[in-house]
């Protein structure tokens, strides 16, 4: 079973459909014994960075998502899930994030011509290719929105990159942890075929 973490942010719905797509046992849950029992764990998300981490903390998540990763199951951040796994986020400053991963959440750089926030498609590079991205080809195409990016702190474990005004850590790998600042259940065979990849490890 796969426990998407239901913490009232936005877009759970569509990637709980794209892993019905995949023929995937899923369930939309706050429940800590049904989200440690899962076989792999999803924290979607669309919203703010401080309001996510209230409703997380409100609903008891926050050590329940530190126990998923401290057990060693396949954990996959979308889009704010990638950005809470981090320190901190430009977003809501004196905000703690989940602290997972080492890095911070920088706002995207005004440049003349490009809006923010962030959203259309762009093609991603691999400095080095995860398990995530494996049968894609070089610089597939996937849909972004959002107006702050991820700058890890630890350059190995970034997967994929982008260019945005600035270069946007796009994707990243640390042991059982996965996530995406992109929408996968967003980004077509592109993004199916990357969601199918985190179903297979």
């Amino acid at each position: 079973m796969i426990a998407i973490i239901d913490y009232d942010a936005g877009n759970i719905k569509s990637v709980e459909k794209a892993m019905l797509l995949l023929g995937q046992q899923v369930e939309i849950t706050r429940d800590r014994e049904r989200i440690l029992c899962a076989d792999k764990v999803i924290l979607p998300g669309v919203g703010a960075f401080g309001d996510a981490m209230d409703k997380i903390r409100q609903y008891g998540l926050y050590d329940v998502i530190h126990e998923v990763v401290e057990k060693k199951t396949p954990f996959l951040g979308i889009c704010l899930g990638l950005q809470l796994l981090f320190e901190r986020s430009d977003e809501t400053p004196g905000v703690e994030g989940l602290g997972i991963l080492k890095g911070e959440i920088l706002r995207i750089p005004d440049k003349e011509g490009l809006k923010i926030p962030h959203m259309g498609w762009n093609s991603l590079e691999f400095p080095r290719k995860g398990r995530l991205f494996q049968g894609l080809p070089e610089n597939p195409y996937v849909y972004f929105v959002h107006s702050y990016y991820l700058k890890a702190a630890e350059e190995e474990i970034v997967t994929a990159v982008t260019q945005y005004s600035t270069l946007i850590h796009a994707s990243v790998e640390k042991d059982n942890v996965f996530a995406c600042q992109f929408h996968p259940e967003k980004s077509s065979d592109t993004g199916i075929q990357i969601l199918k990849n985190f179903v297979e490890i």
